[in-house]
């Protein structure tokens, strides 16, 4: 199946083209490069440079290369800069990505696969978080992908799609075997962070150290990035025509800020500062999947989703590139 990923030199990204291409279809990538990575596009790989916003260059793509389906990964996502710049995601997560579906509407690309987002849980109480748990985001960026969502679940029946929503938890670890890593600026994401103070001796904070949690700290539910890409895969093909599909993707097991630390030291044996700092607005105490419905229905597992694999895969990558992917090792 030939397959346009939207944002596919990102991160997550990249990491599904790696994952299309193993399963034996063919990706085309669509990326502006203002995030994204043109080190991370495999050899081969047409990569269309472009915006989402650009409904014309993106049906360009879909036509011009044959595309079958979308895997829509396109986004801004800092929680923060959300707050910040709203109208920033609001156009970019919301009218780019309504860009992205009218587009792949017009050129029959019926097979959608939408990178969502845990965030559209807002702060959920109970202690796994299932699909049908109430969707209220507590910033732009979980509203913005709510939004979409929402956007699909009515396209789907009157255009004769088949989307599918995939509702990440906290996406982590890197392949360094495929030279694919994370590379972020800036860099809000919690393991490359820790890991970058392993690297150069700095300090990371612990946002929030009185939360109702075992250590006070608060506990995240953090899945492979390669178990992420797979689940993609399988997406596309689980796919019902007229029908919006949603499942999480997360491990089950949620670890604490100071879990997640204590076993960075493990892994990398070295010592990590640790400084205690107060709450961020907007972050939950605990943010845990259940992954109960993508197991059922996708055949899904987080085959690699143990913290100590995933600390080690992007440990691994984070000293070949200190400098991120413009430090190729």
């Amino acid at each position: 199946m030939k397959v346009l990923v939207t944002g596919g030199a990102g991160y997550v990204g990249s990491h599904v083209v790696a994952g299309l291409i193993d399963a034996g279809h063919e990706p085309v990538v669509y990326d502006n490069l203002s995030e994204g990575h043109r080190e991370s596009v495999p050899a081969g790989v047409p990569l269309v440079e472009g915006d989402i916003g650009d409904l014309a260059a993106v049906r360009a793509a879909i036509s011009d290369h044959g595309a079958e389906a979308v895997a829509h990964l396109a986004a801004n996502c800092y929680v923060g800069e959300s707050v910040e710049k709203p109208l920033k995601y609001y156009r970019n997560n919301v009218v780019g990505s309504l860009a992205v579906l009218e587009a792949a509407v017009s050129c029959g690309a019926r097979r959608i696969v939408f990178s969502s987002s845990a965030a559209t849980y807002g702060q959920p109480e109970a202690e796994l978080v299932t699909e049908d748990s109430p969707q209220h985001p507590v910033n732009p960026y979980g509203e913005t992908k709510l939004a979409f969502e929402r956007a699909l679940s009515y396209a789907a029946p009157a255009f004769g799609l088949a989307p599918v929503s995939l509702r990440y938890f906290n996406a982590s670890g890197c392949w360094p075997e495929r030279g694919l890593g994370e590379d972020h600026a800036p860099e809000t994401h919690l393991i490359p962070l820790v890991l970058r103070a392993a690297l150069t001796g700095g300090e990371i904070k612990v946002f929030g150290t009185d939360y109702q949690t075992p250590d006070g700290t608060a506990v995240r539910d953090y899945v492979h990035v390669r178990d992420l890409a797979a689940a993609h895969i399988l997406a596309l093909e689980a796919g019902r025509e007229g029908e919006h599909l949603a499942f999480n993707l997360g491990s089950e097991t949620g670890f604490s800020v100071r879990e997640l630390i204590d076993l960075a030291r493990e892994v990398t044996g070295r010592e990590i500062r640790a400084v205690d700092s107060p709450r961020r607005p907007g972050d939950p105490a605990r943010l845990v999947a259940s992954n109960s419905l993508a197991r059922e229905v996708l055949g899904w597992t987080a085959g690699h989703s143990d913290l100590r694999s995933i600390l080690a895969s992007a440990w691994e990558w984070q000293r070949a590139h200190p400098e991120g992917y413009s430090a190729a090792s």
